[in-house]
């Protein structure tokens, strides 16, 4: 007579079975944000914005990228918060969409966060506007809200 035991998974197994998502997390007006790691291209200081006429707040204009002319996004003005405090500088995140290099202006950079996908919920019912219609939902994270940018509606709404 053979018996068998059951070995119970160890936790590291355990760990490794829960669905993960990587977010590069960035501030805007003391909200917290993030976009998934492999959207990102780069993230550079603050760069030189030459100003486009007629256009939109939302396009603060256009970076010099080693050669490359890439549109800069404010995200502030996307998104209908308020200007950037005067003297205080953007980040770029430079994003990669549809083979473009396009620059998101953000107002500090924060950390690359793996959350848990089990975690993921709608947009809340208490944002509204320009905000909700450019998230895909949001991550409760060690007390803290992280809303998740959705970046092809970003650039491109």
């Amino acid at each position: 007579m053979t018996t068998t035991t059951a070995v119970a998974p160890s936790r590291k197994a355990a760990a490794a079975a829960v669905p993960t998502t990587q977010l590069l997390t960035f501030e805007l007006a003391d909200h917290l944000y993030g976009i998934e790691v492999d959207q990102v291209q780069e993230v550079l200081r603050s760069q030189k914005v030459t100003r486009v006429p007629l256009h939109t707040d939302a396009i603060a204009g256009l970076i010099n990228l080693r050669g490359e002319v890439v549109t800069a996004i404010d995200l502030r003005a996307r998104l209908s918060l308020p200007a950037r405090p005067e003297g205080q500088d953007a980040v770029n995140i430079v994003v990669r969409l549809r083979g473009e290099s396009i620059s998101l202006l953000v107002d500090s950079i924060a950390d690359v966060l793996e959350v848990d996908d089990r975690s993921f919920e709608p947009v809340p019912d208490t944002l509204d506007g320009d905000v909700r219609e450019l998230l895909r939902g949001a991550y409760k994270t060690q007390g803290r809200l992280l809303l998740a940018l959705d970046v092809d509606r970003a650039v491109t709404g």
